[in-house]
């Protein structure tokens, strides 16, 4: 018996036959002149609005819900949309803080069969889908990033339109290679990157895209910049410096880099990152020319924010040594993002300079150390 989902322009419907019936070939011939399926199984999708599922709030899944992003974006969907309406998601334990903060779930992105059953059961409409190994981890376990990073992604994909959700998956600076223009970097250009995360975030950018084209699904993605949070350890990215040297300045007032002191990269603080991403996901989709953007909020070398940091701790002392493999990363991404078509289209601002995120990250890490102590 082969069982298989035969679609009308009305109606989705579960139809049974046998191959080795004669009389029922007739039914399979016609069926399958209205079916397409995804490559993983015959599995019919059909394009239907993303706004299926007639709620007065969306419901929302994040996976790798306990990484840089997860949290505070749960924390800001839940201030809006309802406590128990957003559900965050990953592979390790919470702490009693997170757990205690709002629905939590155990979700391994490559295990299909779970992921189906969350979004089922709890009547998932959006899917925002952190889960991801960065650029130098990534480096490091290249096999493990295939797995995460691609595969976790079509099993994402797969969900998200048989289920009609609406689907955000961030990209990155490190989509782009070293024969990207990169000052600006446009959001429509070539890119060769040359590191399984950017490669795996182009895949990303560009099945996505061919989803939302062929299928109708409501696919959405930004391009992040580096993401500066005081909240958070750095997670194993090239950009994770400009997090780390200021811990480190408050610390012990010195700070080893492993990039070169000249190397400009574009970054951002983490509240203008989860304020994009809050706008772009509620942005109506007519107002939407593109399906990936660029986001930008600043650009600055690791002598640009030391200088900036001196300003309130003058004792900070840096030196320099370069790691071969996070410089030729850096030295392959954008120096400035041109976030144009972004800022027209759904009316993206940043809200923090250089001067501003310094101040704030200076004394979020000291209010925390105080708490601690």
């Amino acid at each position: 018996m082969l069982s298989v989902r035969v679609c009308s322009p009305g109606a989705v419907a579960s139809v049974r036959f046998c191959l080795g019936c004669p009389d029922k070939i007739p039914l399979m011939r016609e069926s399958m002149r209205c079916m397409s399926w995804s490559p993983r199984q015959l599995r019919v999708q059909i394009s239907t609005p993303p706004d299926t599922f007639k709620s007065e709030h969306p419901r929302v899944l994040i996976t790798g819900g306990l990484g840089q992003l997860g949290v505070e974006l749960a924390r800001l969907l839940r201030k809006q949309y309802g406590k128990n309406n957003v559900i965050l998601s990953d592979i390790k334990k919470p702490s009693d803080e997170v757990y205690d903060s709002g629905p939590f779930v155990y979700a391994d992105v490559l295990d299909y069969k779970n992921l189906q059953e969350l979004v089922i059961n709890n009547r998932i409409t959006w899917l925002v889908h952190y889960s991801a190994l960065l650029s130098a981890v990534g480096e490091a376990n290249v096999a493990l990033a295939r797995r995460v990073n691609i595969t976790g992604l079509h099993n994402v994909l797969d969900i998200a339109l048989e289920n009609h959700l609406r689907l955000f998956v961030p990209s990155t600076i490190g989509a782009f290679g070293p024969t990207s223009p990169r000052d600006p970097t446009p959001d429509l250009c070539i890119q060769r990157p040359r590191t399984i995360y950017g490669v795996s975030k182009v895949h990303t950018e560009l099945i996505g895209e061919y989803f939302h084209h062929k299928y109708g699904l409501d696919f959405r993605c930004l391009r992040y910049p580096g993401i500066i949070s005081a909240d958070t350890e750095p997670g194993g990215g090239t950009t994770d410096y400009a997090v780390k040297i200021f811990h480190d300045a408050v610390s012990s007032k010195t700070f080893d880099c492993y990039l070169r002191p000249d190397t400009r990269l574009p970054m951002m603080h983490i509240s203008d990152c989860h304020r994009a991403t809050l706008e772009f996901l509620q942005a109506p989709a007519g107002q939407l020319t593109l399906r990936t953007y660029n986001i930008g909020a600043m650009s600055f070398t690791p002598e640009e924010v030391a200088a900036e940091i001196r300003r309130h701790i003058p004792e900070l002392r840096v030196t320099y040594t370069l790691d071969a493999v996070r410089q030729s990363i850096a030295d392959s991404w954008p120096m400035r993002f041109d976030d144009s078509n972004a800022r027209r289209d759904w009316g993206w601002k940043p809200s923090y300079s250089l001067p501003e995120l310094v101040s704030d990250m200076l004394r979020s890490i000291r209010a925390q150390r105080e708490k601690e102590s």
